[in-house]
């Protein structure tokens, strides 16, 4: 099942987000920033946090948003499943689950960015698995050697 996120969810979230290898410190800290904005300024389009549960705990997240100052241009930005729950389709569940949340709101585009280091290959490979393409690479975007690398996929239906 999948829901919007509440706020007794943020202490089981900051649990999943502190469990994941691949996030730096900073990235970690990001991660909660949104999530509390999320729970503070309910209603608004910036971050919308959904839960995924397996049972009654929370497996995984994502958090998605509005891009500002355009039509219909959304930003996939965390896509979060506990390692614990991983390989078991949650992540997809939640991919899915942000492209419908798109789509109803006259969403067009998600936009996806990450990393192009080793430790994010995964997260790559899962992003062309989901019929999703790079429409952008900015070289030593994040540090020398590290690109930023930006997914996107055409939703409009």
């Amino acid at each position: 099942m999948i829901r919007k996120l509440q706020s007794d969810d943020r202490k089981r979230l900051v649990e999943i987000i502190d469990g994941t290898k691949n996030f730096s410190k900073e990235e970690k800290k990001i991660a909660v920033e949104l999530i509390d904005e999320a729970l503070e300024k309910e209603g608004v389009d910036n971050y919308n946090v959904f839960v995924y549960l397996e049972g009654s705990e929370i497996a995984g997240y994502h958090c998605i948003g509005r891009r500002p100052l355009t039509d219909g241009v959304f930003d996939l930005y965390w896509i979060v499943v506990d390692k614990k729950f991983q390989n078991k389709g949650i992540g997809k569940k939640l991919l899915d689950h942000a492209e419908e949340f798109a789509i109803k709101n006259n969403g067009r585009w998600i936009l996806a960015e990450t990393s192009s280091q080793d430790n994010y290959n995964e997260t790559r490979n899962f992003y062309f698995r989901n019929n999703y393409s790079i429409v952008a690479e900015i070289k030593d975007f994040y540090k020398q050697n590290d690109n930023l690398i930006v997914f996107g996929k055409y939703i409009k239906k």
